[in-house]
């Protein structure tokens, strides 16, 4: 079929319906339906064969990640049935003296859960909601806290169920490695490096501002206690169950990526990394994570093997909504792939020889994923739908342009499932807060969208100048510009 302005139909449906209905299941579905009805020439018989041919090949392709991400949802349930994230939270009442503290004890425990967001947001609410309110720091404030080390540190983590799902973004004819690709992304990912930066100055100086600020001044002595606790978790585990399952899972999986690299072949460690199965060793260092867990929760009672088992089932569950969207963004990006609609043929053709629109390019792929992801409340149907046109504008090369609105792509839609009241993030965050929704939707929102237009003119400075350093650069700069602004009005006065 030749590329044609109507090859950009798909993925446009998709994107509005989106929009308008705010459902990104549906809405992925039709625009995968009328790439077919178009590829097919309105057969709608046809169109709906080659819809599920599409989308055998593509799962039967990235089987891997489906795999690692039930196992990783199996290792999720474990450990949060087993009470360590309780134990967690037990040491820090004790150990923690003042508020400053708190707030950071919060941050590093989201950090150090950097395999997936649902088990960060949950987690972390349930151990250290007794810890916050101990130094009266508001459930507004730790909901936000939770929020922005979440999907923030999933995204610049290798190993999580995020580095799989972008990795896995890519069309199905690229020649580009997934796992480099998303690891290149990392330092010029603006969103998740300056909302870290800017969330350790927050705590570090204890300032807030806007709703937040009325919020915190409002709430601040409220008494906690009658709020209901609906994640408690139980369980005999110890802080080392927490610690050392997710230590071996990174472990594992480093060292499953050098042995598919090569690595007892003789080849280097940098050329085995260059060279490994990311999905396939992801699935490895899940499943011996597994062993390893099973091993030291058995033989001490931490678990009986009924529940060992039990958790598989809900791990299972959890993911689901995960791979249905992956499944449905693998599809829409095969229909629009060169073998189909080939969409990237004629964007390619519209813009390789517009010098203009090319330096403009990550700027506007933050924007649009940002108001995507806000639309529809997910990150992985945002970047699974504009990741594929990335690649189509920029070619099959990865250069530092490519690489870079790649990274932006990924910054507007943490963005946008950030400030999203429908995001499940988001309303996990609030559930491990046990905060109310709307209050922690609008005291974060101010916080996220200061973030947001340092990223836009960060993005905008890079494109300019085809430099991902100066894009870290100027973001870090206005980053620095505005934390002394907001020192100067909002510094807390004994």
């Amino acid at each position: 079929m030749t590329a044609t302005v109507w090859t950009l139909l798909p993925p446009i449906i998709a994107i509005a319906l989106a929009l308008i209905t705010k459902e990104v299941y549906s809405s992925l579905l039709i625009g995968i339906l009328s790439g077919a009805l178009l590829y097919t020439g309105f057969h709608p018989l046809t169109a709906v064969e080659t819809t599920f041919t599409i989308m055998g090949d593509k799962v039967g392709g990235n089987i891997n990640i489906c795999i690692f991400l039930v196992l990783l949802g199996i290792l999720v349930s474990l450990v949060t049935k087993s009470g360590a994230s309780r134990a967690y939270g037990e040491w820090a009442v004790k150990s923690i003296k003042i508020r400053r503290g708190a707030s950071f004890a919060t941050s590093f425990l989201g950090m150090f859960i950097f395999v997936d967001d649902y088990f960060n947001c949950l987690t972390v609410g349930t151990v250290m909601r007794p810890v916050t309110d101990k130094y009266n720091i508001t459930r507004a404030k730790l909901a936000y806290i939770i929020d922005a080390t979440a999907a923030p540190i999933c995204i610049i983590a290798p190993i999580s169920s995020w580095a799989a799902a972008v990795g896995s973004s890519l069309p199905e004819s690229s020649t580009i490695d997934g796992f480099s690709l998303f690891l290149q992304t990392i330092p010029m990912n603006l969103y998740a490096l300056l909302t870290l930066a800017f969330l350790i100055w927050l705590m570090a100086a204890d300032i807030d501002f806007g709703p937040m600020r009325k919020y915190e001044q409002a709430h601040k002595n409220d008494d906690l206690a009658h709020l209901a606790e609906t994640h408690v978790v139980g369980g005999a585990g110890k802080v080392s169950d927490l610690v050392l399952p997710i230590v071996v899972l990174i472990v594992m999986c480093v060292a499953a990526m050098l042995y598919t690299g090569g690595i007892l072949d003789g080849v280097g460690i940098i050329e085995a990394f260059a060279n490994c199965s990311a999905s396939t060793s992801l699935v490895l260092g899940s499943f011996f994570a597994l062993i390893f867990t099973f091993i030291l929760y058995i033989p001490r009672n931490i678990l009986t093997f009924n529940q060992f088992c039990e958790s598989f089932t809900a791990g299972f569950k959890a993911m689901v909504p995960a791979i249905l969207i992956l499944t449905l963004a693998w599809t829409l990006s095969g229909v629009c792939s060169g073998d189909y609609l080939d969409i990237g043929g004629f964007v390619s053709s519209v813009v390789q020889n517009n010098t203009t629109v090319t330096m403009l390019m990550p700027a506007i792929f933050f924007l649009i994923a940002l108001g995507l992801a806000f639309a529809t409340g997910t990150s992985w149907g945002t970047f699974g739908i504009l990741i594929p046109i990335a690649v189509a504008v920029f070619g099959d090369v990865p250069s530092t342009m490519l690489i870079m609105t790649v990274a932006a792509c990924l910054s507007g839609a943490v963005c946008g499932d950030h400030i999203s009241p429908i995001s499940d993030t988001t309303i996990l965050a609030s559930a491990g807060a046990q905060c109310n929704h709307i209050d922690h939707v609008s005291t974060q929102m101010p916080y996220a969208l200061l973030i947001a237009v340092l990223c836009f003119f960060g993005y905008l400075a890079g494109g300019i100048t085809g430099s991902g350093i100066v894009a870290l650069a100027v973001g870090a700069v206005l980053l620095v510009i505005a934390t002394l602004v907001i020192r100067a009005k909002f510094a807390r006065r004994a």
